[in-house]
């Protein structure tokens, strides 16, 4: 399928890296249809990334965060006989990509304050680190799926 988007266009890689990657999160990021304030908001986020992390470029250590972030597994409900069970289900990786960026935006929106680029280059070392709320966003679901495995065998 490439890399086409929902409705159909292709996804352009941003223009500083060269990477399909940043060019999705930064269209995730982008409220309003403001696409040069999302950028904006990114390469500064990645500029102080370079600053906290010196031995490796920005890029390497936003794509690894969003790859540590990603779930491999995730419950799902499912009716069964008028009970509704949650059905531990392994997630297709175009699904693992959403979801992670989707956690990793909305964690940084969730806290006020601060600007939404030094938030972001916050989590993404976290991430890079294995720790900040995305990666417990992640071990929550992780942790649900193995709590039901009892119900695996419901998944059809």
């Amino acid at each position: 399928m490439g890399n086409i988007t929902k409705s159909g266009a292709q996804l352009r890689p941003d223009p500083r890296f060269n990477s399909l990657l940043a060019g999705r999160f930064i269209n995730c990021l982008m409220w309003d249809g403001k696409k040069t304030v999302a950028q904006n908001v990114f390469y500064s986020a990645l500029d102080i990334v370079q600053k906290k992390v010196a031995d490796v470029s920005p890029i390497e250590v936003f794509e690894r965060a969003v790859e540590n972030v990603k779930p491999s597994i995730e419950v799902r409900s499912r009716r069964v006989g008028g009970a509704a069970y949650q059905v531990p289900m392994q997630v297709s990786p175009k699904r693992q990509l959403s979801l992670a960026i989707r956690w990793m935006i909305g964690s940084c929106r969730e806290k006020k304050g601060r600007p939404m680029h030094e938030l972001l280059a916050e989590e993404f070392v976290a991430a890079y680190n294995r720790e900040g709320a995305a990666m417990t966003k992640r071990d929550n679901v992780h942790r649900m799926a193995d709590a039901n495995k009892a119900f695996a065998h419901f998944a059809w």
